[in-house]
């Protein structure tokens, strides 16, 4: 793992959320995208080197809004950049940690994705990432 590529944070109103964030980082989101796979809709901030996602549910049967429906706004996971994720997915799940994906999903900024089942990292939903060559 190369380094903290982002930390998602899962919100329920993309725009009231874009507008609290503004405030606190002094900046507007740079990004915004639908990202169809997951049912969300995400906006990023840049934090010095750091990057912040916000999710957002845009369906009643995706991810965050299941984890919306049992859970407050907040942190929800923290991702990983990688340089060869089909690797790291068959190093990670040969240590016996589970993974919530057998191959790797296409998700926002251009990344291929795949996420760490929380059961088996304490309680920490952690997403592995790598850039979609051009």
């Amino acid at each position: 793992m190369n380094k903290i590529e982002h930390i998602g944070i899962a919100v329920r109103d993309i725009e009231q959320s874009n507008k609290i964030f503004s405030k606190i980082f002094g900046t507007k989101s740079y990004k915004s995208e639908i990202v169809d796979s997951e049912g969300v809709i995400t906006s990023f901030f840049r934090v010095g080197s750091h990057k912040i996602e916000l999710v957002a549910p845009i369906n009643k049967q995706g991810p965050i809004q299941k984890y919306l429906d049992n859970n407050r706004e907040g942190i929800h996971h923290i991702a990983f950049d990688v340089e060869d994720i089909y690797k790291e997915m068959k190093r990670i799940s040969g240590n016996g940690i589970r993974l919530l994906n057998d191959k790797p999903k296409i998700g926002a900024d251009n990344k291929l994705i795949c996420f760490l089942h929380p059961k088996d990292t304490n309680g920490v939903l952690i997403e592995i990432c790598q850039k979609i060559s051009s």
